[in-house]
């Protein structure tokens, strides 16, 4: 019983006074605290996806993204073929002649629209999504239809039984009687219905006006059109440029655009400012990679579109997610600071008060991530960092009985806090600056440590 003893206090002796001990011990700490690291990360990621939901209901609610292009003349035409039957009776063939009814999708010479976007953010609880209302105008011509390319004569089009075509998403967001001017005569669109599945990024819901006078078709001369559509959306709104010329001029007062697509605006006329922004956009025949007319059916044409999206800049949870991330460092070096000052100074430190400080340094994170709900990310991520590092600091002085190592430690912390927020802030350089960084602290830790007799444990 006495040897046993013995050995306890010789283990509990080289725990306390063996440099190794103490490094395993650590190492062994930092281990253990990657569990609550992973319950936070979790956490973030449960949250992000709880706003997502609650973006999403709110859009489904107000009015999901817009994708449109039109309008597109539908041209019915006839097509033949011959059936050969064989009579028995007259001992020759007999040829039967069978019309079929197809149709040609014609695209505008000229397409100009117009589109004016009043934005807004609406919040649900401590989410909130980005909405707007805009009114769109369309105008353009189209010319005489180049069938004969395709060997269709023009007695074959049937040109009384021609109609307009609109493709749209968000259906439940228009605002307003869907009608088409063609010359002087106006047509009133209807929903085609279709059993595919509508989504953004294949099928799209297909309007479709009565048929035309024939005196509104170019069979003879140029026909000018124009309609308006109001939406109520989220997201972005997109145009297809159908048009053999495409331009769009867009303006809002959202200050954020995000322009995307295969298209860009010109960069000579755009302008964004606090208030807001316009933009300009002309797209050729040339520039895309498709015709201008189109038999039996129209491709899906929705990766030529080109537009703005229109979301909130600021994802909090995003960079919470990336500040989490380097849990994992700031723990280690925390740990390394006091195995230092532990090492260089002969003051003990317990292995209970190693495990409160990382719990003090995860408790950041989750701080960060409920401040940031219901305020913006840097005034959550101050007032976490101030108070996990005014926490460490003063516990840091009970243990160490001094002045100048815990103020030491509240400095690097504080140091390595601010480089951190100065990392998720950066995104190009984000990689060259973290590497430089990490480099001048493993410099720092060389330099510092470079006395310390590793043989003693």
């Amino acid at each position: 019983m006495e040897h046993q003893q013995k050995q306890q206090n010789k283990f509990g002796h080289w725990i306390k006074t063996s440099i190794t001990a103490r490094m395993l011990m650590v190492g062994f700490l930092v281990i253990i605290l990657l569990i609550p690291l992973a319950y936070i990360n979790s956490l973030i990621t449960e949250r992000s996806m709880r706003q997502q939901d609650v973006v999403n209901e709110i859009n489904e609610k107000w009015g999901n993204e817009v994708l449109v292009y039109g309008p597109i003349l539908k041209l019915p035409y006839k097509t033949y073929s011959e059936t050969k039957t064989y009579n028995d009776k007259t001992k020759t063939y007999l040829t039967e002649t069978t019309t079929h009814i197809n149709y040609a999708y014609i695209f505008p010479e000229s397409l100009d629209v117009t589109s004016n976007v009043n934005s807004k953010t609406l919040k649900r609880g401590n989410f909130e999504s980005a909405v707007y209302t805009t009114g769109m105008d369309f105008k353009g011509f189209y010319t005489k239809p180049q069938l004969q390319l395709k060997d269709i004569k023009d007695e074959d089009i049937i040109w009384d039984k021609a109609t307009v075509l609109i493709k749209t998403s968000n259906l439940k967001g228009i605002k307003n009687e869907m009608n088409i001017k063609l010359n002087d005569s106006s047509y009133t669109f209807e929903t085609n219905f279709s059993d595919n599945p509508k989504n953004y990024s294949g099928y799209l819901d297909e309007l479709e006006s009565g048929f035309l006078k024939e005196s509104d078709v170019p069979k003879y001369a140029n026909i000018n059109f124009n309609f308006s559509i109001s939406y109520n959306g989220s997201k972005s709104i997109k145009v297809v440029p159908i048009g053999k010329t495409t331009t769009m001029h867009m303006s809002s007062n959202w200050a954020d655009p995000s322009f995307t697509g295969n298209y860009l605006p010109d960069d000579e006329t755009k302008e964004i400012t606090k208030d807001g922004f316009k933009a300009n956009w002309k797209v050729l025949h040339i520039n895309r990679a498709f015709s201008q007319q189109y038999l039996n059916k129209i491709p899906n044409l929705n990766k030529f579109a080109f537009g703005t999206k229109f979301v909130v800049m600021v994802d909090e949870y995003q960079k919470s997610e990336r500040s989490a991330k380097y849990g994992f460092l700031v723990i280690g070096l925390t740990f390394l600071v006091f195995f230092l000052i532990q090492t260089m100074s002969k003051i003990n430190i317990h292995p209970f008060q190693y495990l409160m400080i990382g719990l003090a340094l995860t408790m950041f994170y989750t701080l960060l991530v409920s401040i940031s709900e219901h305020s913006d990310f840097l005034k959550a991520y101050l007032v976490a960092g101030i108070s996990v590092v005014a926490l460490i600091t003063l516990y840091s002085k009970s243990i160490l009985k001094t002045f100048k190592f815990p103020l030491f430690i509240g400095l690097s912390l504080t140091a390595l806090y601010t480089f951190i927020y100065v990392i998720i802030q950066l995104e190009n350089y984000a990689l060259l600056v973290g590497s430089v960084g990490l480099f001048i602290i493993l410099a720092i830790v060389m330099f510092v440590s470079r006395k310390i007799d590793w043989n003693n444990g």
